[in-house]
C-alpha cells in the first residue's frame, strides 16, 4: 500500500515533479495526478501501483508502512502517532 501523502513526499525527497514521476514510473501523467489527489491510501491497477513504488524504490526512496520497521536503515520521514494525534488538544477531555 501506498498512500497519496508518500507519493508526494517521496517525489520532494528526489525533488521531481509530477511529470518526471511520470517517466521514471512508465504511467501517464494523469494517472500520477489522479493518484496523488487519492484521499489516504491511492486505489488503483495493482501494476500501476507497483510500477510507482519500484520507480521509487529504483530512486532510492524507501517506502515505509505505518508501524513497519527501515529495512535499510537510512534517513527518512514518517508520522510520529496516528493522524489524530496532530490535534493540539490531543489527549484533552471535552
Amino acid at each position: 500500500m501506498i498512500s497519496a501523502a508518500q507519493m508526494r513526499a517521496a517525489r520532494a525527497l528526489l525533488g521531481i515533479d509530477q511529470r518526471e514521476l511520470a517517466e521514471l514510473s512508465g504511467i501517464s501523467l494523469p494517472t500520477i495526478q489522479r493518484m496523488e489527489a487519492s484521499d489516504g491510501n491511492v486505489r488503483g491497477v495493482i501494476d500501476t501501483l507497483t510500477k510507482v513504488v519500484e520507480a521509487f524504490d529504483g530512486a532510492g526512496i524507501e517506502l515505509i508502512g505505518e508501524n513497519k520497521v527501515s529495512q535499510e536503515g537510512g534517513r527518512g520521514v514518517r508520522w510520529k502517532r496516528a493522524a489524530e494525534s496532530m490535534s493540539p488538544r490531543a489527549g484533552e477531555k471535552s
